[in-house]
């Protein structure tokens, strides 16, 4: 039984993750020849806040940046 773990950072609609879900499921039935019925697929949403890359919350690096201020400059100047 296939199961799949998608984890995303963020929120998606309801619709979004029924497509996502119907997807996964269709390529797992086409590559491997599972029955729609056997796949499995759990959609976790992560808050911003508590999801990090390169040293910083993914919240803290999509916030709005003052005009001027160089997007790239905390992390690269570190």
């Amino acid at each position: 039984m296939p199961f799949v773990d998608i984890r995303l950072a963020g929120n998606a609609t309801r619709e979004q993750k029924a497509a996502i879900v119907a997807d996964v499921t269709r390529s797992l039935v086409e590559r491997l020849g599972k029955p729609a019925s056997a796949v499995q697929v759990v959609i976790s949403e992560i808050s911003t806040e508590n999801y990090g890359s390169a040293g910083q919350l993914i919240a803290d690096r999509d916030a709005p940046r003052p005009v001027g201020e160089d997007a790239h400059a905390a992390v690269t100047s570190r």
